[in-house]
C-alpha cells in the first residue's frame, strides 16, 4: 500500500486544501483557548463549580490519548477518512456541548470534542507535509503557525464577548459553520490515490495505550488538585498508567501492525525532534497558562491586558515560522531548530529576571522572544521528521510529534502548577504580592530548566539524517 506525493498533488487541489487545513487549525486552536473566559457564565447556568477543571482535562486526554491511534490508522487507510472523520466527531461534540444540560454532560461531550482534536490536529500537518515539497513547506507551515497564533489570542476575546453579549453556547455553536465548510472542502478537493489494503487493528495495543495513557496523563493533571501528589488515587492512577504502558509495549513488540510502531524512536532523528516537540509545549504551556495570572494578581491589571502580554509570544511564533524555511534550506534543519532553542531560552531567561518587577511590557517582550524562539523551533523539527520517511511512515511520525507536543502540555501544566501551588503553600496559601511573585518566579525558573532541555535534544539531532532541503523530495518516495 502506499501513494506517491505525485498521485496527490496531481489529483488534489491545493489551494483548496490547504484552507481546509487552515480552517480545521483554526478550530482545534480557537477551543484550546475559547471556554478559558467562559467559565463563569458556565458555572452560573450549570452549577458544579468544583468540576469546571474537568472541561479542559477531559478534552486534552482525549486528544492526546486519540493522536497515535488516528495517525496510524492514517497511514493504513489514507488522511482523507481520518480527517473527515475527526472534523465529524467535532462537529457532533460541538453540537452536543451546546445543548448540554448539566456539567456532566457537558463534559463527556467535550470528551467527544477531544477525540475529534485528536484526528484532526496531526492529519492538517501530515496532508500539508503530503502535497507540498521540503522547500514549500517552509511557507505553508508558516500559514498554518500563524492561524494557530491568531487563533489562540482570538479564542479568549470572542468567549468573552459571546458569554457576555450572548449566550456561552454560541462558543460551541460557531464551530458548526466552520466544520462544515472545512469538511467540504475536504470531501470535494483532496484525493488520494491509496491502494487498498486489509486493515488489521491492534486492538489490545489501542486499549492498554489508551488505559495507560489516560491514567498517566489524569494523575499528573489532577495530583495536587483533586487529590495531594501522595496519596493512595494519585500514586495508585499513576502505578496503573505505567503498568499499562508496560503491557502496550510488550503488545506492541509482537503485533504485525501495532498502533504505534516503537521502532520509529529507535532512529536518533524522530526521538531527538520528539523531545523537541515535547519541549516545545511544556514551554508554551508554562507562559500561557501563568503569565496573566501572575499580572491579575500582583498589579491588579484587567483581564483582556493580561492577555495581550500573553499574545507577545503567540505572535512572535509565526513571524519566525514564516521565516524559518529560508533558514533551514540554506543551513539546514539541525541548525535551525538549535538556533531557535537557544533563542527561546534567552526569553526564558529574560522573563526570570522581569518577574520581580511585574509589567506587562517587559513579560510581553520576553514571551514575544520565547515564541519567536518556538518558530524556529517546532516547524523545522517537524518537517525535519517528516522528510525522513516515506508516506506510509509520515502520518505516525507527525502524530508522535504531536502527541508529545500535547503530553508536554499536560505535564507542563501539571509540574507548573505543583510547583506554584508549593510556593503559595508556603507563604500560608495567602495570594499577596510578594507570594504571587515568588510563585512565578519559580514557575518561570522551570520553564528556564524546559528550554535547556530542548537545546540539549536539538543538539543530539544528526547532522545528517533527511536529504537535502533543497532537494525537494525525501529519499525512498
Amino acid at each position: 500500500m502506499g501513494v506517491s506525493r505525485a498521485d496527490v498533488g496531481l489529483r488534489s487541489e491545493r489551494g483548496p486544501v490547504l484552507v481546509a487545513m487552515m480552517v480545521s487549525t483554526a478550530l482545534i486552536a480557537v477551543d484550546a483557548t475559547i471556554l478559558a473566559t467562559a467559565v463563569p457564565s458556565v458555572v452560573a447556568d450549570l452549577g458544579d463549580f468544583e468540576r469546571f477543571p474537568w472541561l479542559f482535562s477531559i478534552y486534552l486526554l482525549a486528544q492526546a490519548v486519540s493522536v497515535p491511534i488516528f495517525s496510524r490508522l492514517a497511514d493504513t487507510i489514507g488522511r482523507k477518512p481520518v480527517i473527515l472523520t475527526g472534523i465529524g466527531f467535532f462537529l457532533a461534540g460541538s453540537i452536543l456541548c451546546g445543548v448540554a444540560g448539566d456539567m456532566t454532560m457537558l463534559i463527556i461531550f467535550r470528551l467527544v470534542q477531544g477525540l475529534g482534536a485528536g484526528a484532526v490536529m496531526p492529519m492538517t500537518l501530515t496532508i500539508v507535509g503530503d502535497i507540498y515539497t521540503v522547500e514549500e513547506r517552509a511557507k505553508v507551515q508558516g500559514y498554518i503557525a500563524s492561524v494557530w497564533a491568531v487563533s489562540s489570542v482570538i479564542g479568549p476575546s470572542v468567549g468573552g464577548l459571546l458569554a457576555q453579549f450572548a449566550n456561552w453556547r454560541w462558543i460551541f455553536f460557531v464551530n458548526i459553520p466552520l466544520c462544515l465548510l472545512a469538511g467540504w472542502i475536504v470531501l470535494r478537493r483532496y484525493q488520494e490515490n491509496v491502494r487498498a489494503t486489509s486493515l488489521r487493528i491492534d486492538l489490545p495495543g489501542a486499549i492498554t495505550l489508551t488505559l495507560g495513557l489516560s491514567a498517566v496523563i489524569l494523575a499528573v493533571l489532577e495530583g495536587g488538585n483533586a487529590w495531594p501528589w501522595w496519596s493512595v488515587p494519585s500514586v495508585g492512577i499513576f502505578a496503573f498508567g505505567l503498568v499499562m504502558l508496560l503491557i502496550f509495549g510488550w503488545v506492541s513488540r509482537r503485533s504485525a501492525d501495532p498502533v504505534v510502531d516503537l521502532s520509529l524512536l529507535a532512529r536518533p532523528l524522530i526521538i531527538t525532534t520528539t523531545a523537541v516537540s515535547a519541549g516545545v509545549g511544556g514551554l508554551m504551556t508554562g507562559i500561557t497558562s501563568f503569565v496573566p495570572t501572575y499580572l491579575e494578581n500582583s498589579i491588579g491589571l484587567a483581564p483582556i491586558l493580561a492577555g495581550l502580554a500573553v499574545a507577545g509570544m503567540l505572535l512572535g511564533w509565526p513571524l519566525a515560522a514564516t521565516n524559518a524555511g529560508r533558514v533551514y534550506l540554506r543551513y539546514g534543519f539541525r541548525a535551525t531548530v538549535i538556533i531557535g532553542s537557544l533563542i527561546a531560552t534567552a526569553g526564558a531567561a529574560v522573563l526570570v529576571a522581569v518577574t520581580p518587577w511585574p509589567n506587562p511590557f517587559t513579560i510581553g517582550l520576553g514571551g514575544f522572544v520565547v515564541g519567536f524562539g518556538l518558530g524556529w523551533t517546532a516547524a523545522p523539527g517537524l518537517i525535519a521528521a517528516q522528510a525522513s520517511v516515506g508516506w506510509n511512515e509520515r502520518a505516525a511520525v507527525t502524530g508522535m510529534n504531536m502527541f508529545a507536543r500535547s503530553a508536554g502540555s499536560a505535564v507542563g501544566v501539571a509540574v507548573f502548577g505543583a510547583i506554584a501551588t508549593n510556593v503559595i503553600n508556603k507563604g500560608a496559601g495567602e495570594h499577596d504580592f510578594a507570594t504571587i511573585v515568588g510563585a512565578t518566579w519559580w514557575v518561570f525558573v522551570a520553564t528556564v530548566v524546559v528550554a535547556v532541555g530542548m537545546v540539549v535534544a536539538a543538539l543530539l539531532m544528526p547532522r545528517e539524517s533527511v536529504a537535502s532541503p533543497g532537494q525537494g523530495e525525501p529519499a525512498g518516495e
